[in-house]
């Protein structure tokens, strides 16, 4: 899946309110393409302006360019900070050019017209996203001139054309050389794409500085901003939602990190719920750090498991449930090599999510045309986002690991070193099941898994009865506490001899008493994970 946002512009010569360009001004903090859209400028006439390391690198490439001083007749100055704010670069791109009056005051004061302004902006976001950045570095890296130019730019789209990214640099040589100018239509998407990349920007700085408190005061940060801002941008429509009669899109949020920003390597068009069955797989198999598996069907694990390496940790999940298996998706946290590729590709699979895949895993799975494969960065989502009838809600990311203090036994038998193991990758697994969530499991692999009921009860008489693997010998995680005894006398009932879970139940008392005379083996956490 791409990133960029590609802008469609009018490539025909016949294309109305034609204006031709005459002088350009580029300043770019994306460097990316610009000396080859500067050249392609220049052989079309385009007298060059420019400004400090946009200027530096064009010059070393060959290319004439003005400095931004020359035309000011005023220096760079205050570090950078003062360079485009200036009359003759704001009255140059500002002045209607059928407007007599407008016309008359450049005249008078040497204002020479502007006809394209290329821009983008300094990395505010990323910089706000690098851990431990300091509050002052952060303020220099709020750009000022720069969106200034792109709003003056943006307000004359009749007149002035405003660039905002290299990914629109080739559709504009493209109808610069064929029609000899930019149409209206061309101008005005470029408008529009110019003022939400301004707002998108402002909201950003916004966010990001209403959580951190006024240097030198007490006051602690907030956790969460008093206005929530989102800005995302489409990366494209999808085929439908998450069912055929519902439109859908998908938009990133710039990272170029998680699903939404994973590089698509083959197959079909992803589907909304190919994106939300591999998140969820993805964020399953990322809860380990050895080789990991989540096989998911309808955002739950039919089937997960640890290995030695890859093909072991699949086929162990595979095995967990292979009738379930079909036709679902697959999280890997490995590189995938061609064995497992080789394996992997006799299954239905609808998608696959992993960090890599070899060249072998990749020529295997080319004979599978549909099977979507994406590559995938991963991301620490650090909050949850979820829509409700009249707002938004937003919480803290589910992050909380358990510590070996969290971990109390409480029962007269304690469990033993490979229940414990079973049980701790229970728990993990159990996190990712919707709630009421129970898991069998034992020595890395699930077994059964109890999901999405509304009784606790019932999810664990469901775990049992998906079970393909003998259950006997298993453990059984909870997401949260056992409001009855009735819930340990099923897991007992079906073969397991541990449970954790996180307790605080009124009747908890209740709950050990019934471990204790079914001779399990019970630890509670204090923490919950309940999946909605």
């Amino acid at each position: 899946m791409s990133n960029v946002d590609t802008l469609e512009v009018a490539p025909t010569a016949t294309a109305t309110g034609l204006k031709p360009i005459r002088r350009a001004i580029l300043s770019v903090t994306d460097k990316t393409g610009i000396a080859e859209f500067a050249r392609a400028l220049h052989k079309a006439g385009v007298e060059l302006i420019s400004t400090g390391g946009t200027a530096k690198l064009l010059r070393d490439s060959g290319i004439r360019v003005q400095d931004i001083s020359e035309l000011t007749g005023f220096p760079e100055m205050l570090d950078g900070r003062v360079k485009t704010l200036h009359p003759k670069v704001h009255g140059g791109i500002l002045h209607v050019r059928e407007n007599s009056a407008h016309r008359e005051a450049v005249a008078e004061h040497g204002i020479p017209a502007i006809d394209m302004v290329v821009v983008n902006l300094y990395a505010f976001e990323k910089t706000a996203a690098r851990p431990g950045v300091g509050f002052h570095e952060l303020i220099e890296n709020i750009d000022i001139g720069g969106p200034s130019m792109l709003r003056s730019a943006a307000k004359n789209f009749e007149d002035v054309a405003v660039i905002t990214s290299p990914s629109d640099y080739a559709g504009i040589v493209e109808e610069l050389t064929s029609a000899g100018g930019l149409s209206d239509a061309t101008r005005w998407a470029l408008a529009k794409k110019a003022f939400a990349t301004t707002a998108a920007y402002d909201s950003a700085i916004a966010s990001a500085l209403e959580s951190i408190p006024k240097p030198g005061s007490a006051a602690a940060a907030s956790n969460f901003p008093q206005t929530l801002r989102l800005n995302f941008s489409k990366l494209n429509d999808l085929r439908y939602g998450e069912n055929p009669h519902q439109s859908a899109a998908v938009y990133s949020d710039g990272s170029q990190l998680g699903i939404a920003n994973a590089r698509q390597l083959q197959g079909k068009e992803l589907s909304y719920n190919n994106l939300v069955d591999l998140d969820a797989a993805w964020e399953l198999c990322r809860e380990f750090d050895e080789p990991m598996c989540a096989i998911i069907k309808h955002t739950n694990p039919c089937g997960a498991a640890t290995g030695s390496g890859v093909l072991t940790a699949y086929k162990r999940a595979l095995e967990a449930d292979p009738v379930s298996a079909f036709g679902g998706v697959i999280g890997i946290n490995r590189e995938i090599d061609e064995a497992a590729a080789e394996e992997i590709a006799k299954l239905f699979v609808e998608a696959i999510a992993a960090p890599g895949y070899s060249e072998g895993a990749l020529r295997r799975f080319a004979s599978k045309k549909n099977l979507r494969i994406l590559e995938v960065k991963a991301a620490q989502t650090n909050t949850v986002l979820k829509q409700v009838s009249g707002g938004m809600l937003l919480q803290d990311a589910d992050r909380r690991p358990l510590a070996s203090s969290d971990l109390k036994v409480v029962t007269e038998r304690k469990p033993t070193q490979d229940e414990m193991a079973a049980l701790l990758f229970a728990w993990k697994v159990c996190k990712h099941v919707k709630s009421n969530a129970i898991v069998y499991a034992r020595n890395g692999q699930t077994v059964g898994v109890g999901a999405g009921q509304m009784s606790r009860v019932d999810s664990c008489k469901l775990g049992a009865s998906k079970a393909v693997l003998p259950l006997s010998g298993t453990v059984a995680a909870s997401d949260a506490f056992f409001p009855f005894p009735d819930g340990v006398e099923e897991i007992a009932r079906a073969g397991a001899t541990a449970v954790i879970q996180p307790g605080g139940s009124v009747r908890d008392e209740e709950v050990i008493n019934a471990a204790n005379r079914l001779g399990l083996a019970m630890v509670f956490t204090g923490v919950r994970h309940f999946r909605h």
